[in-house]
């Protein structure tokens, strides 16, 4: 196959306006009976128009298919019906269980529960038999009992161009000049991370080296290790963080940590006044006890002297910063 020969070249969201059926079969009709070369790069999409894709290679019988850079999903599942198959070496693949997505909000009783729940059942049932029908074409092809897909697929980890060869999901690896591996961009592995995907252990692009979450992007990617494909995944969940999330979490922690201007003014000035009042009290003199001549009436209350009153108003002072 020629390096740049491409009759159809398929990117993007499959499903989308540049990897959709219409122009597939436009193409696959206008070249009947010829052989068709295919180029395909991405990352997953719509599994209906996947299964449709690979339906019309298969009917037209002369169809190329090479892989170049981040491929999984539904792209994957549309190269099954291609009579021949080949991936760049620097590419990589990628199997794994159906999903779809699902909300619910509200405030429900026992019986909406009931039906919720029965729902949900309904719909893990769907996905069941979706992840079988996929474990079968990939078995087909790669020549494998259905079993072992299915086990894979559940594994969900990118496989280089070497691995996706030996399992049969490929039948040639390419090393071409003008087909460069595959570099991990900022938004390119924010979309992976929206999608529940996980984010493979590749080179990170130069433009975005230096930004922040390109950093942290290199610090998660140096300690990644890719799982064994005939390995059954252990029940660790790794969450990945959107580089939204990101910063919004750097950004509590920094809050947390912070106390307001007026939270340091309030402080400020309650430690001054009790400091000023501890001052005053010991600079007070002492006042020795003297015989006061009893000459007010029964049950008159007394005038406080200096000291009685400093005393009172020092308690209340330190009372009410207390409560500060």
């Amino acid at each position: 196959m020629a390096k740049t020969a491409y009759h159809i070249s398929l990117k993007g969201y499959v499903g989308g306006y540049d990897f959709d059926r219409s122009t597939v079969d436009a193409t696959l009709a206008k070249n009947e009976g010829k052989e068709v070369n295919v180029l395909i790069d991405s990352l997953g999409g719509s599994l209906a128009t996947g299964l449709s894709i690979s339906a019309a290679f298969r009917n037209h019988g002369k169809v190329n298919v090479h892989f170049v850079g981040l491929n999984s999903s539904a792209a994957t599942i549309a190269s099954l019906g291609a009579a021949h198959i080949s991936i760049d070496a620097g590419a990589m693949y990628l199997v794994h269980q159906c999903s779809m997505a699902f909300f619910e909000w509200g405030c429900l009783n026992s019986a909406q529960f009931d039906t919720l729940i029965a729902d949900c059942e309904k719909i893990k049932a769907d996905l069941d038999k979706l992840d079988l029908n996929c474990a079968q074409l990939y078995a087909r092809k790669c020549r494998k009992p259905t079993a072992d897909l299915l086990a894979l697929m559940k594994v969900g980890g990118w496989l280089t161009a070497k691995e996706a060869l030996d399992w049969g999901f490929v039948d040639e690896i390419t090393d071409l000049a003008d087909e460069p591996a595959p570099k991990l961009t900022d938004s390119l592995a924010s979309a992976m991370a929206n999608a529940g995907m996980p984010i493979p252990n590749i080179p990170l692009a130069e433009q975005d080296r230096e930004s922040a979450f390109g950093k942290f992007l290199s610090a998660i990617t140096s300690i990644f290790k890719s799982q064994t494909p005939n390995a059954m995944p252990s029940d660790t969940t790794t969450k990945t963080y959107s580089e939204e999330e990101y910063n919004a979490l750097n950004q509590k922690l920094t809050d947390a940590n912070a106390l307001t201007e007026s939270q340091k003014k309030t402080i400020e000035d309650r430690d001054k006044t009790i400091a000023d009042l501890q001052a005053k009290f010991a600079a007070k003199p002492v006042v020795e006890p003297k015989q006061v001549v009893e000459d007010s009436k029964p049950g008159e209350q007394q005038p406080k002297n200096d000291v009685e009153q400093f005393v009172d108003t020092y308690n209340s002072a330190r009372a009410l910063f207390n409560e500060v």
